[in-house]
């Protein structure tokens, strides 16, 4: 089992910055990619940001350019580093750990609202 957990988000104004924080737990070792995806009210969840268990970086087009994701050598800490932030960036942000065989996992979620 890993278990994850979100922390970092809260209220910005629009064009602020926040870092989210993941920390991973149990059996990391068997973690490979990890993600950001968010969750807008009425609208379903989407990938933010991955990272491969290589390091190689992905990213919405949405976030392309503002966000960034970043992990440890160890895989027990995730980030997303978030620039220029848009009202249309407020959303549930949800860390995502794959470990293949062992299982897909989700942390609670972190509240991320930005103001106009």
């Amino acid at each position: 089992q890993v278990q994850l957990v979100e922390s970092g988000g809260g209220l910005v104004q629009a064009g602020g910055s926040l870092r989210l924080s993941c920390a991973a737990s149990g059996r990391i070792f068997s973690i490979n990619s990890m993600a950001w995806y968010r969750q807008a009210p009425g609208k379903e969840r989407e990938l933010v940001a991955g990272i491969s268990g290589g390091g190689s970086t992905n990213y919405a087009d949405s976030v392309k350019g503002r966000f960034t994701i970043t992990r440890t050598n160890a895989r027990d800490m995730v980030y997303l580093q978030m620039n220029s932030l848009k009202p249309e960036d407020t959303a549930v942000y949800y860390c995502y750990a794959n470990s293949g065989y062992a299982g897909k996992y989700w942390g609670q979620g972190t509240q991320v609202t930005v103001s106009s």
